[in-house]
């Protein structure tokens, strides 16, 4: 009998964990370890942290699922890697650390025969001076909606500068994002419109400046160089859409810009050409840098191994190019296909937990030496299509293949994006985008690197209602209730 551990139970993880308890669960053992007690459906954070859902509305607990569908649930979080064995355990394994109450801090050995790491990211607000107040997500400085209780507290924080508002006092909100090395733009635009809206409904948005701040070196750049959509026989940028977006809702803009200390009230932020700038506010919603989760690796015997699996950042090297070469030398071709480390052929990362082997959009840095760009987007679509494709090479390993069989490479693989500018049953918007490939291919689409026939984008009504589609159905999915392997991916 096979024992599959999975690291993390995020969109990729627990997409995975899904497929793989179906597929092989009978005869083999699925080992699920994360931290988290319940399943969250980030997308809809968003509208958590403008009080227009509850924190119930977003999330379930995950071990009755599981418990349901016959796989194994740890509460708990991995801290290291042993893929040889060890002095006193021939098979591989991982460490675990268990978060349940009650039992917080207890140590257990779990040996797998495959490991896939999901563990996502960690929010690194420490990566800035002050982002969070040193509170992570639930500071006074500024706050987040990258988790449900981050958005609770985002919401209370909102609503208090409504009142004051309403009372007759200016209020200043700054949203965006509070590194220059950050991704999840996307989150970010969606709260500064879905805050533009609830500004409107509560009848204070005249009394609201709202400015966005970015690391984007141009709007609607989104972490993967922007995309052109087709649209009347001609190709329109993502710059054009946005900046169309942001004027019309009266959004003022900062970009190029790197937050690299935040006050009570106050961001220092460095720009692309070198300046230095500050920007007052009463309410900033600033995402945080990303990076891996501190999981260490070691050897038979004892010796750390960290560097050799893992790269600088903290995620998992796979089968990805990662010889350093300049932009113009970059190829689709680098991007993983199967997701499987090259050392340690039983291993793999999906979803953010992989190692890039480069950004999507170009490279810059200020005459300072600041790198300013966003870093490559990982999550929704993209996350679950991937562990699906490695929950098929495993079970497929598992019944004897010697290689991975499937794959779901970012550079031939399409997504779709619904980005919430307002939440209302009859008068709320959604950017509705898809974009084929996500990492662009020059060499196959020349001049624009991506299919026109098939990127694509509106704004309107009935993106809120696919909106809210997604929302229902992806909770449905992930609850594995009858017929959720027919909601695709």
């Amino acid at each position: 009998m096979a024992r599959v551990v999975i690291m993390g139970a995020g969109v990729s993880g627990h997409t995975a964990a899904s497929f793989l308890q179906d597929w092989v669960g009978k005869d083999h053992e699925i080992v699920v370890v994360t931290p988290n007690s319940k399943w969250n459906w980030i997308p809809s954070n968003i509208w958590v942290g403008v009080g227009e859902m509850t924190k119930e509305e977003v999330t379930f607990d995950l071990a009755p699922i599981y418990e349901k569908v016959g796989a194994t649930f740890k509460q708990a979080k991995a801290v290291s890697i042993h893929p040889e064995g060890g002095s006193d355990e021939e098979s591989p394994y991982i460490i675990i650390e268990s978060t349940e109450a009650g039992r917080e801090g207890e140590s257990e050995t779990l040996t797998y025969d495959y490991l896939i790491n999901a563990t996502g990211p960690k929010l690194n607000f420490d990566a800035t001076p002050g982002l969070g107040n040193g509170k992570g997500g639930l500071g006074d400085n500024t706050v987040s909606v990258c988790t449900a209780d981050h958005a609770i507290h985002a919401n209370q924080e909102l609503q208090a500068c409504i009142e004051k508002m309403k009372k007759g006092e200016r209020q200043k909100f700054l949203i965006g994002t509070g590194h220059g090395m950050c991704t999840c733009q996307g989150a970010a635009f969606e709260y500064i419109f879905n805050t533009e809206y609830t500004l409107q409904k509560a009848g204070v948005r005249d009394m609201a400046d709202i400015t966005w701040i970015s690391n984007e070196s141009f709007l609607g750049d989104f972490g993967i160089g922007g995309l052109h959509i087709k649209r009347g026989g001609y190709a329109a940028s993502s710059k054009l859409f946005a900046e169309s977006i942001y004027s019309e809702r009266d959004v003022g803009w900062i970009i190029g810009a790197h937050i690299n200390k935040v006050e009570k009230g106050k961001a220092h932020y460095e720009l692309l050409d070198g300046t230095m700038g500050e920007e007052e506010f009463d309410f900033a919603m600033l995402i945080p840098p990303f990076a891996g989760v501190g999981l260490k690796a070691y050897n038979k015997a004892g010796e750390d191994m960290t560097g050799d699996i893992f790269a600088p950042n903290g995620f998992l090297k796979v089968d990805a190019d990662y010889t350093p070469k300049p932009y113009e030398e970059w190829k689709a071709a680098d991007w993983p296909r199967n997701y499987q480390n090259p050392t340690f052929k039983n291993i793999f990362a999906i979803g953010i937990a992989f190692a890039p082997p480069h950004l999507i959009s170009k490279p810059m840095s200020s005459p300072n030496g600041t790198p300013i760009n966003p870093t490559p987007p990982r999550t929704g679509m993209p996350s679950a299509m991937i562990g699906k494709a490695v929950a098929m090479s495993i079970r497929d390993m598992i019944e004897g293949a010697a290689e991975p069989t499937h794959t779901a490479c970012m550079a031939e693989m399409g997504a779709a994006c619904v980005a919430s500018t307002g939440k209302g049953l009859f008068s709320g918007t959604a950017a509705a985008l898809t974009v084929y490939p996500v990492v662009p291919d020059f060499e196959k689409y020349p001049g624009l690197g991506r299919d026109l026939d098939y990127t694509f984008g509106e704004i309107g009504l009935a993106g809120h209602w696919i909106k809210h589609l997604l929302h229902h159905g992806f909770l449905y999915k992930a609850q594995m209730k009858p017929g959720w392997k027919m909601i695709p991916e």
